[in-house]
Protein backbone atom coordinates (compact mmCIF):
# COMPACT_ATOMS: atom_id res chain seq x y z
CA UNK A 1 0.00 0.00 0.00
CA UNK A 2 2.84 2.03 -1.07
CA UNK A 3 0.74 4.87 -2.99
CA UNK A 4 -2.01 4.94 0.03
CA UNK A 5 1.20 5.56 2.36
CA UNK A 6 2.65 8.41 0.06
CA UNK A 7 -0.20 9.94 0.13
CA UNK A 8 -1.11 9.89 3.75
CA UNK A 9 2.29 11.30 4.48
CA UNK A 10 2.07 14.25 2.05
CA UNK A 11 -1.71 14.54 3.52
CA UNK A 12 0.36 15.30 7.52
CA UNK A 13 0.17 11.24 8.18
CA UNK A 14 -2.65 9.86 10.38
CA UNK A 15 -4.39 12.26 12.70
CA UNK A 16 -7.37 11.97 14.12
CA UNK A 17 -10.24 14.28 11.68
CA UNK A 18 -8.02 13.23 8.58
CA UNK A 19 -9.91 13.13 5.18
CA UNK A 20 -8.92 13.35 1.85
CA UNK A 21 -10.94 13.16 -1.18
CA UNK A 22 -8.96 12.62 -4.55
CA UNK A 23 -10.10 14.02 -7.61
CA UNK A 24 -8.92 11.87 -10.56
CA UNK A 25 -11.36 12.26 -13.17
CA UNK A 26 -12.10 9.83 -14.94
CA UNK A 27 -11.94 7.82 -12.06
CA UNK A 28 -14.53 7.13 -9.24
CA UNK A 29 -13.13 9.97 -5.99
CA UNK A 30 -11.08 8.18 -3.52
CA UNK A 31 -11.56 9.03 -0.24
CA UNK A 32 -8.79 8.08 2.83
CA UNK A 33 -10.10 9.28 6.09
CA UNK A 34 -9.09 7.88 9.64
CA UNK A 35 -11.35 6.29 11.84
CA UNK A 36 -12.67 7.63 15.12
CA UNK A 37 -12.18 3.51 16.05
CA UNK A 38 -8.82 1.63 16.41
CA UNK A 39 -8.66 -1.16 14.42
CA UNK A 40 -8.78 -5.06 15.76
CA UNK A 41 -5.09 -4.53 17.15
CA UNK A 42 -5.30 -1.33 18.83
CA UNK A 43 -3.53 0.48 15.91
CA UNK A 44 -4.79 3.66 14.39
CA UNK A 45 -7.40 3.00 11.52
CA UNK A 46 -7.94 4.04 7.90
CA UNK A 47 -10.75 4.12 5.69
CA UNK A 48 -9.73 3.73 2.02
CA UNK A 49 -13.08 3.60 -0.30
CA UNK A 50 -13.62 4.64 -4.10
CA UNK A 51 -16.92 6.40 -4.24
CA UNK A 52 -19.76 6.15 -7.11
CA UNK A 53 -23.48 6.74 -6.79
CA UNK A 54 -26.45 5.03 -7.50
CA UNK A 55 -30.36 5.96 -7.47
CA UNK A 56 -28.48 8.81 -5.27
CA UNK A 57 -26.75 6.91 -2.59
CA UNK A 58 -22.98 6.79 -2.51
CA UNK A 59 -21.65 3.56 -2.98
CA UNK A 60 -18.26 2.14 -2.22
CA UNK A 61 -16.25 -0.29 -5.10
CA UNK A 62 -14.28 -0.73 -2.82
CA UNK A 63 -13.51 0.01 1.03
CA UNK A 64 -10.77 -1.04 2.78
CA UNK A 65 -10.02 -0.47 6.33
CA UNK A 66 -6.64 -1.05 7.53
CA UNK A 67 -4.94 -0.70 10.65
CA UNK A 68 -1.25 1.63 10.32
CA UNK A 69 1.66 -0.12 12.00
CA UNK A 70 4.81 1.54 12.55
CA UNK A 71 7.45 -1.31 14.03
CA UNK A 72 9.75 -1.55 10.72
CA UNK A 73 8.52 0.85 9.02
CA UNK A 74 5.25 2.01 8.15
CA UNK A 75 2.51 -0.44 6.75
CA UNK A 76 -0.98 -0.93 6.70
CA UNK A 77 -2.86 -4.18 7.23
CA UNK A 78 -6.84 -4.80 5.88
CA UNK A 79 -9.31 -6.05 8.71
CA UNK A 80 -12.27 -5.01 6.00
CA UNK A 81 -13.50 -5.24 3.10
CA UNK A 82 -17.00 -3.87 1.52
CA UNK A 83 -18.31 -3.85 -2.33
CA UNK A 84 -21.75 -1.89 -2.00
CA UNK A 85 -22.56 -2.72 -5.93
CA UNK A 86 -21.76 -6.79 -5.14
CA UNK A 87 -23.11 -6.78 -1.71
CA UNK A 88 -20.04 -7.72 -0.25
CA UNK A 89 -19.20 -7.44 3.17
CA UNK A 90 -16.09 -9.15 5.02
CA UNK A 91 -14.09 -8.63 8.32
CA UNK A 92 -10.77 -10.78 8.18
CA UNK A 93 -9.83 -9.62 11.46
CA UNK A 94 -12.00 -8.36 13.96
CA UNK A 95 -12.72 -8.50 17.57
CA UNK A 96 -16.26 -10.67 18.27
CA UNK A 97 -17.16 -11.14 22.12
CA UNK A 98 -14.06 -9.87 23.18
CA UNK A 99 -12.14 -12.50 21.63
CA UNK A 100 -9.46 -11.45 18.19
CA UNK A 101 -10.47 -13.50 15.23
CA UNK A 102 -7.89 -13.89 12.28
CA UNK A 103 -9.54 -15.41 9.56
CA UNK A 104 -5.85 -16.01 7.83
CA UNK A 105 -7.00 -17.22 4.20
CA UNK A 106 -8.92 -14.16 3.74
CA UNK A 107 -6.46 -12.02 5.40
CA UNK A 108 -4.26 -12.96 2.87
CA UNK A 109 -6.93 -12.62 0.07
CA UNK A 110 -7.49 -8.87 1.56
CA UNK A 111 -3.92 -8.16 0.97
CA UNK A 112 -3.33 -9.33 -2.08
CA UNK A 113 -6.12 -7.25 -3.55
CA UNK A 114 -4.72 -4.07 -1.52
CA UNK A 115 -1.14 -4.73 -3.68
CA UNK A 116 -3.09 -4.85 -6.71
CA UNK A 117 -5.73 -2.06 -5.90
CA UNK A 118 -2.61 0.34 -4.53
CA UNK A 119 -0.85 -0.45 -8.01
CA UNK A 120 -3.56 0.68 -9.87
CA UNK A 121 -4.17 3.68 -7.85
CA UNK A 122 -0.28 4.38 -8.54
CA UNK A 123 -0.63 4.03 -12.17
CA UNK A 124 -3.95 5.91 -12.28
CA UNK A 125 -2.04 8.88 -11.02
CA UNK A 126 -4.00 9.46 -7.70
CA UNK A 127 -0.73 11.09 -6.39
CA UNK A 128 -0.18 13.40 -8.70
CA UNK A 129 -3.78 14.14 -8.72
CA UNK A 130 -3.40 14.97 -4.82
CA UNK A 131 -0.46 16.92 -5.24
CA UNK A 132 -2.14 19.38 -8.02
CA UNK A 133 -5.49 19.42 -5.71
CA UNK A 134 -2.82 20.60 -2.10
CA UNK A 135 -1.37 23.18 -4.71
CA UNK A 136 -3.23 26.53 -5.11
CA UNK A 137 -3.70 27.65 -8.37
CA UNK A 138 -2.41 30.89 -9.35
Amino acid sequence: MQTILQILKMAGGWHPGLYVKIDNAPYMELVIEAMDESGPMGLPALSVAHYGEQNGDAMRDPEMCFELGLAGGAHLSAFYYRNDYLGVEQWSRNIVRGNYVHLIALHEQHQRFAKTWDNNLRLQGFVEAFERQKTPRA
